[in-house]
């Protein structure tokens, strides 16, 4: 059955965003809502073109900004590959997966989606230094 999230991304140190993610099924794989969520930043960038991509991976051939990721030159995105590098991210924890603060680790694993539930998506910021 079709139903809706919030989907929230933050990170250490910046403003969170929140927007609302479709999803055709309350059951599924925590692969499978990570491509939803990508599929859908893809296919609205796609459309509308917009100076920048607010996307959970950055592009290739991209700068990050404050308004998100911005493309050297206007291009259409590869649903796939933007898919394929937000699932090697999880995989290599570059962000964390909380679906109402109970935090997701396995690409496999079976989650229900129901109304108003919130999924953060935690960016998780590199250490420099020793």
């Amino acid at each position: 059955m079709k139903t809706t999230c919030t989907i929230c991304d933050a990170s250490t140190g910046s403003e969170e965003y929140q927007f609302t993610l479709n999803v055709l099924n309350e059951q599924l794989t925590v692969q499978e809502l990570i491509c939803t969520r990508v599929s859908q930043e893809v296919l609205n960038y796609n459309l509308k073109q917009p100076t920048h991509y607010r996307g959970l991976v950055q592009p290739s051939d991209a700068e990050q900004t404050l308004n998100g990721f911005r493309l050297r030159s206007r291009r259409q995105l590869d649903q796939d590959e933007e898919c394929n590098k937000a699932l090697k991210a999880f995989q290599e924890n570059q962000f964390l997966l909380l679906l109402d603060n109970r935090q997701l680790t396995e690409l496999d694993e079976e989650i229900t989606i129901k109304p108003g539930s919130l999924v953060t998506f935690l960016k998780l910021i590199p250490l420099v230094g020793g």
